[in-house]
Formats: structure tokens, sequence, C-alpha cells
């Protein structure tokens, strides 16, 4: 654990969960409003959301271990990497950091602070979707916590826009932005009917990444 209190810890985590929501919000009001080619899009939204979280898990993650998600936050308080009675102070922290991250977002773009998602994402693909989207991106964080931790906020910046790729849902992949992305009817949101379907699926996958890397690293006992 860091030398910060438990105070600034759960500050960054606010702070850090606000400042991507508003990238992955913002930067899709932005290229919507300059393109009307989903795709192209897309892209914009992706790169921008790398860019962001590897600049803020490189700054913020010597401050609180720069999760920026309760099911990271969960699996590594399950694992004893984060104190389990910080623990609810992390979640609500990102909770209410996404959501001001989005409200921030609208206000920037003189949009109503708070507008509710219409867009359908539901059904069997993009659950598992988000379980894979999940799984990948905790084995990543464990796996590159272990063997390469000064490029983790590469590794995971890099994942995330490979996945808004290679998934159906497009890698919410974070429970705290899956709730943030329904107060904006914009490219970004997610209808409030179809989050428990993807924090139910995140959840899942991030406890099925823990379960591998646990068989990934187990000490090899001598034949």
């Amino acid at each position: 654990m860091s030398g910060f209190d438990v105070r600034r810890r759960i500050a960054a985590e606010g702070l850090g969960t606000g400042l991507l929501v508003c990238t992955v919000v913002g930067s899709g009001i932005m290229a919507t409003s300059l393109t009307s080619q989903v795709g192209l899009a897309l892209l914009a939204n992706a790169v921008a959301t790398a860019a962001m979280l590897v600049v803020l898990i490189a700054v913020l993650g010597p401050v609180s271990g720069a999760h920026f998600n309760p099911v990271v936050s969960f699996v590594l308080a399950l694992r004893s990497e984060l104190p389990r009675r910080e623990l609810p102070g992390y979640v609500l922290a990102q909770l209410l950091g996404g959501v001001s991250g989005t409200v921030l977002a609208h206000l920037m773009f003189s949009a109503p602070a708070v507008s509710v998602a219409v867009n359908v994402r539901t059904g069997g693909a993009q659950w598992l979707s988000e379980a894979v989207a999940a799984f990948g991106l905790v084995f990543v964080i464990l796996m590159g916590a272990r063997s390469a931790r000064g490029a983790v906020p590469w590794l995971v910046g890099l994942y995330i826009l490979a996945a808004y790729w290679f998934t159906a849902s497009t890698s919410f992949a974070n429970p705290a932005v899956a709730i943030a992305r329904m107060l904006t009817n914009s490219f970004a949101g997610i209808r409030p009917l179809d989050v428990p379907g993807f924090v139910v699926a995140e959840v899942v996958g991030a406890l099925a990444a823990s379960a591998v890397f646990s068989w990934f690293t187990a000490e090899r006992r001598p034949t």
C-alpha cells in the first residue's frame, strides 16, 4: 500500500474515475459532433479513453493503486492486496466520481447535466462481451503487477483500446462506468434497464480472472 492516508487514496479513486468517465462521455460527444461515421467516432472514443487511462494510472497509481473500477478493488480486496475495511470507501468514491464525470462532460458541451440513456445494450452476446472484457482487464492488471509493474499503465490502456474493438459491448468492463454511462443519452450511453446485466457479467469475468491468475502463478510442487 502507498504511503498516502486512506482519505487521499479514496479521493484519488474518485478523481481518477471521474476523469476517466468524463473522457469516455466527452470524447463520445465530441466525436459524434464532428463525424457521422460510427466507426470513426468509436475510434476517437477508444483512443481518448485509452490515452487517459495511461495518464491516470501513471500519476495516481502511486497514490491509490489507480483501480478506478469496483471489480478491480473487489478482486484486490479478496486477494488481501487492498484492506477490506477500505473497500466500501473505494467503491463509493468510484461510483460518485463516475457520475460526476458524466455531469462534467455534459456541462462542458452545454448539455443538460443528466440525460437518461436510451441506447439498448442487452442480450447474451453483450453479457459475454462484458465478462470477457472484465476478465482480460483484471488478468492484465494482476499479471502486469507481478511481472511488469512499470508497464501497467500502458498495458491497461492498450488492452482497453483493443477491447473497444474486439468486444460487442465496446468493453465497459467497469460497474462504475456502466452506472455513470446510463446518465448520458449520447454515443456512450447505456439504458438503465441494461446495467444490471453488465454489472453481473463484469463481476463474473473479474472473479474468473483472479482464479486463472492464481492457477498460473501457483508454486509448482516437486513431483
